[in-house]
């Protein structure tokens, strides 16, 4: 059951570093699930994943937080409308999927920016 767990631990944490770069899909939540696969299976992978300088950021902000860094909102929020919206400019064609799509990045940058701002928690304190 360990190896199983590892094994989806490493696939998680492989597509949450893609993640980063392709903004369909989530880092943070994959990064949180590649965690709490390690803790049951790995406590080294665990500590590794925890105490990195870049991925653990993302998993200990979140989790102490609830919160996005300003950067990475808006990051995120730009990489997705950049993304959707050359599809929805120069590839996509029917009217129907265009509006299917900006809706998508609505509903994404929506739930982006419902996190608190990690910078605006720092400053209350």
């Amino acid at each position: 059951m360990k190896v199983l767990l590892i094994v989806l631990g490493t696939l998680s944490l492989g597509l949450g570093i893609l993640g980063i770069f392709l903004p369909l899909l989530p880092t943070t939540p994959l990064l949180l699930l590649a965690a709490a696969l390690y803790v049951r299976s790995s406590p080294r992978l665990y500590d590794w994943l925890i105490n990195h300088p870049r991925l653990g950021t993302y998993i200990r902000n979140f989790r102490e937080n609830k919160a996005i860094p300003l950067k990475a909102k808006i990051l995120s929020v730009s990489m997705v409308w950049l993304t959707i919206g050359f599809c929805i400019i120069f590839i996509l064609k029917p009217l129907w999927l265009r509006i299917a799509m900006t809706l998508l990045a609505t509903a994404i940058s929506w739930h982006i920016l419902s996190f608190a701002t990690l910078e605006n928690l720092n400053k209350e304190d």
